[in-house]
């Protein structure tokens, strides 16, 4: 599955090809090619997928987008934290009472 993240144009450097923008994702800023996406001007949102932007996208799309991807994180976390929860109950599970483990 591929996964591509829309973030806003900080600053743009270069010309034709060789065309990038460092592009805030949310808090993190990354070095992006624009050389697919010539039109893109300082302010826009971009969609970007390994380091190339692939398309523009209107600041309303970027900010609903930006949401499901947040819900997306949130609920991600909850089944981590699950996963990580219920680990830990079957590891405490498995382990022999402290009066065993100090036996020698």
């Amino acid at each position: 599955m591929c996964l591509a993240v829309p973030g806003r144009i900080l600053s743009l450097s270069g010309s034709e090809l060789a065309r990038a923008a460092r592009v805030d994702f949310g808090g993190a800023v990354r070095e992006v090619s624009l050389a697919f996406v010539p039109e893109a001007q300082l302010g826009d949102y971009v969609v970007v997928h390994v380091g190339v932007a692939i398309s523009r996208l209107d600041e309303e799309e970027a900010a609903a987008t930006l949401q499901l991807l947040g819900q997306l994180g949130e609920e991600a976390g909850a089944d981590t934290a699950a996963e990580r929860a219920e680990g830990a109950d079957s590891a405490a599970a498995a382990r022999p009472p402290a009066a065993a483990r100090t036996r020698g």
